[in-house]
């Protein structure tokens, strides 16, 4: 083998999914569409070791998630021990996709480092293995995931130069979430009284926002991705015990965003697990939502990115 350097894009969820219908294979219940996010990435090296390293963010871990992973690509490929470096620029465990492209990136790196000429849908099955949403990271601008029974389909809606928007993210804590996505899921799966209906919304939101995003309907898609971001974390809420991912800042975000918008500005938020809001907004107003986004009590610090491309190798 040769050693190798992926990069990969965390994405967020336009629509969402929240739960799994098959936990072995890792697929999600419900479709889901998300945006690539260009300004922020996770950059996976990889080579052989005489034992395995896993090093995340310059800390050495033990990761049982990887470990699992990792176990279930050598029942199909003769992999040795491996060091495995893996770093991003924006926080992790918080809400902002970094196991979506810590996946993609180790995928995109082990599949260059051996030569195993995976195919881009081999690349997404792979990489889904380890995060739900990592499949989605692999491809840029607009990306759509559709389970089946054992797989997931994953497309390209719009490119990353095809609509001239921008993601502006408001830090509103310094913490790692307390619930990670998988055990909420499972959580909301067994305990919620709405989750069937949670399904039964989101995939009706899915249909009316791969229409709005295509013909690009900035309108429609505020209705479609604000309900949908707000129906999850109901969800949330009514999990067992409570899943509250949010905080006074992710309040305070809200009413910005909404505010900003009531005065004619194009604006629209999401929130993931986590207490990160996320503003997308036509790009020449990207400067005064994040000025106004850094105001906010609670907020700790404002990125902005634009849409990002596909994941590669760094050369």
């Amino acid at each position: 083998m040769q050693a190798a350097t992926a990069y990969a894009h965390p994405n967020i969820a336009l629509v969402k999914y929240w739960g799994k219908s098959n936990d072995e294979l890792n697929i999600p219940a419900t479709p889901s569409l998300a945006i690539t996010l260009g300004d922020l990435r996770t950059t996976s090296h990889i080579e052989e070791s005489a034992s395995e390293v896993v090093v995340l963010d310059g800390e050495r871990v033990t990761d049982v998630k990887l470990e699992r992973w990792l176990e279930l690509l050598r029942k199909q490929y003769d992999l040795p021990p491996l060091h495995v470096e893996s770093s991003s620029d924006f926080p992790a465990n918080s809400g902002l996709a970094s196991s979506a492209s810590g996946f993609a990136a180790l995928t995109v790196a082990i599949s260059s480092a051996f030569d195993l000429r995976l195919s881009l849908q081999e690349q997404c099955e792979w990489a889904r293995r380890g995060s739900g949403s990592a499949a989605r990271s692999l491809h840029g601008g607009f990306v759509a995931l559709e389970p089946e029974k054992t797989l997931c389909t994953v497309s390209q809606v719009l490119g990353e130069n095809e609509w001239d928007l921008s993601i502006v993210i408001a830090i509103t804590s310094d913490r790692a979430k307390t619930t990670g996505s998988t055990a909420g899921m499972t959580a909301s799966r067994d305990t919620s009284p709405f989750y069937d209906g949670w399904l039964r919304a989101t995939v009706e939101a899915y249909e009316l926002a791969l229409v709005a995003t295509r013909s690009k309907d900035f309108e429609a898609l505020v209705r479609i991705a604000e309900g949908s971001c707000r129906q999850m974390h109901a969800l949330m809420l009514s999990t067992e015990p409570a899943l509250i991912y949010w905080n006074a800042a992710t309040l305070n975000c809200i009413e910005t965003v909404t505010c900003m918008r009531e005065a004619g500005i194009k604006v629209f938020y999401t929130i993931d697990a986590g207490s990160h809001l996320k503003a997308i907004c036509q790009k020449g107003d990207a400067m005064n939502v994040s000025d106004q986004l850094r105001q906010v009590d609670g907020v700790h610090s404002v990125l902005v990115s634009s849409i990002g491309g596909p994941a590669g190798i760094v050369r």
